[in-house]
């Protein structure tokens, strides 16, 4: 009988090597996350902290006592009362918890943190401790804005590029200069009711499909024009422009 070889989903010739770029990305390394601890006494109104706790708040060890007016002091005012009540309401209930505000430390810089606790019963089923993280994510929420404004660096480029195609379209077929043809551009765009970033783009993808604008230039680009619609709104803003409408009653 011939014998028959096995190769195991863990043989080496079966692994596909991991790229250190994207082992980075799914572990998220790069980031680096500052993480403390905290810890309240309910009874005696004891805290302590660890010490990433004082320093995202602008502190070091001993420059102040840890406590619940400390914190209160470093709270953004935009987010205390939120805080107060989600704080309460989770101290009460000796629930696990997590709560997501903005602190402003002793240079005036904010940061975004992250709390998440639980409570600690005696045997009478009392709270009587509160014990968790504080995670500051600020870095992250940088990186997002990064992110976020380079994306909308990118739509600002892609949009002009569009109307200066435009343009060059109707500068070629109609003979003008750049200011008729910014006009032109503009007019139709008054009289569609589009932004003109708007009518551009949809004036390009038109031109797009009909394979250019060919030997019937003048007929394909009036009707590349005559084809753009405004852009429909999504139906949750109809509503509620629809509600805000909708006379008082008595």
């Amino acid at each position: 009988m011939a014998s028959i070889s096995v190769t195991t989903s863990h043989s080496p010739e079966q692994t596909t090597p991991v790229r250190p770029a994207a082992l980075a990305e799914v572990l998220a390394v790069g980031t680096h996350l500052l993480v403390g601890q905290y810890r309240v006494e309910l009874g005696s109104g004891t805290w302590w902290w660890s010490d990433e706790v004082y320093t995202m708040h602008g502190w070091t060890p001993g420059d102040v006592e840890p406590s619940l007016d400390a914190l209160r002091s470093r709270k953004h005012p935009d987010d205390r009362a939120r805080v107060v009540r989600a704080a309460t309401e989770a101290i009460r209930s000796g629930r696990p918890f997590s709560c997501a505000h903005r602190i402003v430390d002793g240079h005036g810089k904010a940061r975004s943190v992250v709390v998440t606790g639980q409570g600690r019963r005696d045997a009478r089923g009392r709270v009587v401790e509160i014990a968790g993280y504080v995670v500051d994510v600020s870095p992250t929420h940088k990186e997002a804005l990064e992110r976020e404004s380079q994306r909308a660096v990118t739509r600002a480029f892609v949009s002009q590029a569009a109307v200066e195609q435009v343009k060059g379209v109707l500068m070629a077929v109609h003979g003008v200069d750049d200011v008729a043809a910014s006009q032109l551009l503009a007019e139709a765009a008054s009289e569609a009711g589009v932004p003109v970033q708007e009518t551009a783009a949809q004036v390009m993808r038109a031109l797009s499909k009909a394979g250019g604008v060919g030997p019937t230039a003048e007929a394909t680009l009036a009707g590349a024009f005559a084809a753009v619609r405004p852009v429909a709104r999504p139906r949750a803003h109809d509503a509620q422009l629809a509600r805000r409408r909708e006379p008082a009653r008595s």
